[in-house]
């Protein structure tokens, strides 16, 4: 079983394929004598693309939904437009288990989305294909040079004072978690404890809450805790 994530979005039908290109920046060069070297850089920034499926009108069973509820369309291509507009990146998740749920390994990338190719096909029906092109990011920063002019001597001896570094308060880890609107386990366990590999812990320690908040909203709770609410207190387990 697989997930595919865009930022906080998931999408509905897992791409039936996703390419993963890792692109290399050596250079090859030519010698005097003839022959030639390869000359090792560190590697290029990876590219991603994938075709996925938006559903317009029928909610499928295979198709999936965070907490469960049907989002057409519109709501993902909405999504993709506010991405692109935005310029700013996001993280791409691939979440990878078998069909008992034991979790085999997660992908997880910042990448930027670049673009991005919407399709209206008669054979598709009133279903939706959007192609995908993303690609890596890397932070980055400037330093600013700042060239300081030589101070005059002078006689006087100036004794050196040490400024003493203010000790910052180590942040403690919040015990509990209440959920809001667009949350997932992965989601959580990412932000709060650092790992998105994590959410089980979540899951387990709230079992009993989890299912009887999805009993109350009429939806009986899955093993992986699908079906949590906003305003649902969790407990955190600990770093």
């Amino acid at each position: 079983m697989y997930q595919v994530w865009m930022g906080s979005y998931l999408l509905p039908v897992t791409p039936s394929k996703v390419n993963m290109t890792i692109n290399n920046k050596n250079e090859t060069v030519d010698l005097i004598t003839g022959g030639e070297v390869n000359i090792l850089k560190d590697p290029g920034l990876t590219t991603i693309d994938y075709e996925c499926q938006f559903p317009n009108l029928t909610k499928y069973p295979f198709a999936r939904y965070v907490n469960g509820q049907f989002q057409n369309a519109k709501y993902f291509l909405d999504a993709f437009e506010r991405m692109k507009l935005d310029r700013k990146p996001f993280t791409f998740k691939i979440l990878r288990s078998t069909p008992q749920n034991k979790t085999i390994f997660d992908t997880s990338m910042r990448v930027t989305l670049e673009d991005y190719k919407i399709s209206d096909d008669a054979d598709e029906g009133f279903d939706m294909k959007v192609s995908v092109n993303l690609k890596q990011w890397k932070d980055y920063g400037t330093k600013k040079l700042i060239v300081k002019k030589p101070k005059k001597k002078s006689s006087k001896k100036k004794a050196k004072t040490k400024k003493k570094k203010s000790s910052k308060k180590k942040k403690t880890a919040s015990k509990t978690y209440t959920v809001k609107k667009g949350d997932c386990l992965w989601k959580i366990s990412k932000k709060k404890l650092g790992k998105a590999s994590r959410w089980k812990e979540i899951y387990k320690l709230n079992k009993s809450l989890i299912e009887k908040t999805a009993k109350k909203h009429g939806k009986k709770s899955s093993s992986n805790g699908h079906w949590i609410y906003p305003g649902t207190k969790l407990k955190l387990p600990k770093k």
